[in-house]
């Protein structure tokens, strides 16, 4: 017995605190190290991971026996990362193939659905090595479920919580009372709340690692928690078993698995032998030196409730005589069905129109609760920002859409202002940590597709001269007026319209001075355009003057400058002469 408590003091030695608690709660318990079929017992209750108050009530595992195995001594060598340690190494150190990939997978799921939450997979990995050896060392069949299934002891109030049956032996083989189920520990009634089929085989089977790695993280990221924030990950570890000791076991294979580890095949992982003993129902102090730990004097709350059953009392100590607690009534906090968990794009399409055109696209969301299915009833405020004048229907810039039994909520329709540019429309739900979508949006100028003359009419100009007739156009759309649609006009010389011209006909700009481009031309509301009046110089030919519209349209209009025809004077009739009469 001194040797093996010299080899866990040893074990421990980067963590002299770490070390010493947990050589203390071997000292305490005098009942031999458990199997795994008989070890971490489950408890506690679904809406556990919303409480952040520190009692022996409401914990997932329900503060049953874990595993204070500590780190080995010799810690990886590449400190932050994971990427180039072997393959294959110590079976004490290593996470087998199946389970790692488990982790990493229910990171990258949460990410997507609460990136807020910043859950590590490091995280899950310290937790499933203190609850099952990473399910006994990787005992998993080929669809990552434990085969045999893991099985804690049974709930029956002797050294642990007392929760009788709820599920009537579905998970657990036991109709009598409760038992923590699969590499995650879950009871039957936190699983109903809190399962997932993260494998994608139309079951969520807590004795299937993939399964209850992502419903762990979801669990751990109940009530708004980012687990990038120490006291919020300290919150999370203690939800999951109100215990000192089992936060600093878990805090230390935490920091470990985050200096790195390595893959070991399946099966091949080693079992864990040290299993703790149930304590008193005590509230958790700080952890020394971190200041983030929850209070040490929690307000009283009630029990949550357990479905099916009654509520769990505290784990006493085996044989220590002490009672359980009087059974408080259940508390009214939202389940994590009826909690918010993520917003997500629910497939809005570009957002893309004319000016003073109506979006043909509406700005959809889709709401999930903390299990990752559709929510109703959240309210979401859509926003527009930005100077192009677009507004949702009814004038308004921002609007608040409640989500329907199908989690989803659609924004009013977006109609265009006059102003072409780019715009975001942002969609923003939940208190705390609230989620938050970006949508961008374009106005683009009025078009036209085609543009023509209103009539034939020869244009001629004297040099030096105004030109009489002026210049009217129409523009359309789709065979319909274009209204407010941009139009360039250009003076050309050459017959297809390609070069600029300094000389010939021109229009006058403010101070009357000769200008040959003009930009800011618009239809009106009938599509029509009449050009200024435009002047000739001294330069006679035939020019050109082009008009572009905004969408491509384009027409070509002559311009003549020519000097008027001179007229050649009459001829008049000889006078006759008087003949002398003879």
């Amino acid at each position: 017995m001194a040797a093996h408590i010299r080899r866990r003091l040893r074990k421990g030695a980067t963590t002299t605190a770490v070390a010493a608690a947990a050589v203390a709660a071997l000292a305490a318990s005098q009942a031999p190290a458990a199997t795994l079929a008989e070890g971490p017992a489950g408890g506690g209750d679904p809406k556990a991971a919303g409480e952040d108050t520190a009692s022996t009530d409401g914990a997932a595992t329900g503060n049953s026996p874990y595993y204070t195995d500590l780190p080995p001594l010799v810690t990886p060598n590449k400190p932050g990362s994971s990427s180039s340690l072997p393959a294959a190494g110590s079976a004490e150190a290593g996470i087998p193939a199946t389970v790692l990939a488990a982790y990493k997978q229910a990171e990258q799921t949460v990410a997507t659905t609460d990136p807020g939450c910043r859950l590590p997979w490091q995280l899950l990995a310290a937790i499933g090595k203190v609850e099952s050896g990473h399910a006994r060392g990787g005992r998993v069949d080929a669809n990552g479920t434990a085969s045999p299934p893991i099985l804690g002891p049974a709930l029956n109030g002797q050294g642990f919580a007392l929760i009788k049956d709820t599920d009537g032996g579905a998970y657990d083989s036991d109709a009598v009372h409760d038992r923590a189920v699969g590499p995650m520990q879950f009871i039957p009634s936190t699983w109903a709340s809190w399962g997932q089929d993260a494998n994608g085989d139309g079951r969520k089977d807590p004795n299937n690692i993939h399964d209850a790695a992502l419903a762990a993280g979801r669990y751990l990221c109940a009530n708004d928690r980012d687990l990038a924030i120490a006291a919020d990950l300290d919150r999370a570890v203690l939800s999951y078993n109100r215990s000192n000791e089992y936060l600093r076991t878990v805090r230390s294979w935490f920091s470990y698995y985050q200096r790195g580890t390595h893959e070991i095949p399946d099966g091949t992982g080693t079992l864990p032998t040290s299993p703790s003993t149930p304590s008193p129902s005590t509230s958790p102090s700080p952890l020394p030196g971190t200041g983030s730990g929850p209070s040490t004097t929690p307000s009283p709350r009630p029990s949550p409730d357990k479905p099916g059953g009654k509520p769990s009392p505290g784990p006493s100590k085996p044989g220590d005589g002490s009672t359980s607690p009087t059974p408080k009534p259940p508390t009214s906090k939202p389940t994590p069905a009826e909690t918010f968990g993520s917003l997500e794009n629910a497939g809005t399409g570009p957002l893309r129109a004319t000016a003073g055109q109506t979006f043909d696209e509406r700005v959809t969301v889709l709401a999930r609760n903390a299990l990752g299915a559709p929510l109703g009833k959240v309210p979401v405020t859509f926003t527009v920002t930005g100077n192009t004048g677009t507004v949702f229907a009814g004038g308004k810039k921002t609007v608040t859409v409640r989500t329907g039994s199908d989690g989803t909520a659609t924004a009013p329709e977006l109609r265009a202002g006059e102003k072409a540019g780019e715009f975001t429309v942002t969609a923003v739900a939940g208190t705390g940590r609230p989620r938050t979508l970006t949508y961008a949006a374009t106005v683009t100028a009025r078009q036209a597709d085609a543009i023509a003359r209103t009539d034939e009419k020869a244009l001629v100009a004297a040099p030096g001269q105004k030109f009489a007739d002026a210049v009217t156009v129409k523009a359309t759309y789709q065979d319909a007026a274009a209204a407010g649609v941009t139009v360039t006009a250009t003076m050309v010389k050459d017959p297809l319209g390609l070069f600029d011209n300094d000389k010939g006909p021109y229009f006058k700009d403010a101070a009357g001075k000769p200008l040959r481009t003009l930009t800011t031309l618009t239809t009106d509301a009938e599509g029509v355009l009449r050009l200024p009046e435009i002047f000739a110089d001294d330069t006679e030919g035939t020019f050109r003057l082009r008009l572009t519209t905004e969408g491509g349209a384009s027409v070509t209009i002559e311009l003549t400058v020519r000097a008027p025809e001179e007229t050649a004077p009459e001829e008049t009739a000889p006078e006759a002469t008087a003949t002398p009469e003879a």
